[in-house]
């Protein structure tokens, strides 16, 4: 007696395990330099004629593993007037937040390998999410860590207000196709140390 076909949601979840674990192994490859190179374009890539952020508040996030580093991108940011945020988990199983960051504020573990501002820092709802992701095609959809932590959130936020979410990323992250549903939250911009994409969905 053979198994009944896998449905269509396991072989696109397999599909994106494949393509996520080729893409972190080429953001693994990366050497020293090139991190720094990139993490210092990716800061100066980022245009604010285009993306408004004085006196809006933008997520960023702190690497992990691999990970492009974004805080020279939110340092210019924040000099060009953002206020910034970080993501909380308060409960590990519950929901992701995000809490302000400030200058000299002290942070703490937040689990995952990352740490954040603390329970006194001011809960706040970001306009701008600075998204980390493992995968990204050239139509805006990402692959993510398979927790489902920013597409909550986006969620969320995005039935409150329409949010910008920022994909950000080293080039090689890139993929032929990301498996994607209707439903599928696309990213508004892409922006990697080569530059911004926009995808006009915002």
């Amino acid at each position: 007696m053979t198994g009944s076909p896998a449905s269509a949601p396991t072989l696109a979840n397999g599909a994106k395990a494949a393509l996520r674990a080729a893409a972190l192994a080429r953001r693994d490859g990366l050497g020293t330099a090139a991190r720094i190179e990139a993490a210092l374009a990716l800061a100066e890539a980022f245009p604010l004629d285009v993306v408004a952020v004085a006196g809006r508040i933008v997520s960023g996030f702190l690497p992990i593993q691999s990970e492009i580093d974004v805080r020279p991108l939110m340092d210019r940011l924040r000099l060009a007037g953002a206020r910034l945020a970080l993501p909380a988990f308060p409960d590990r199983k519950g929901p992701m937040i995000f809490r302000e960051l400030v200058r000299g504020a002290a942070l703490v573990p937040m689990g995952f390998g990352t740490v954040g501002p603390g329970p006194e820092a001011a809960a706040v709802e970001p306009d701008i999410l600075l998204t980390p992701l493992a995968a990204f095609d050239a139509a805006g959809h990402r692959i993510g860590y398979g927790k489902g932590h920013y597409d909550r959130a986006l969620a969320r936020l995005d039935s409150i207000a329409p949010r910008i979410a920022v994909g950000v990323a080293f080039s090689v992250q890139e993929v032929d196709a990301v498996p994607h549903e209707p439903h599928d939250r696309r990213l508004d911009f892409l922006l990697t140390e080569r530059g911004l994409t926009s995808y006009g969905v915002s």
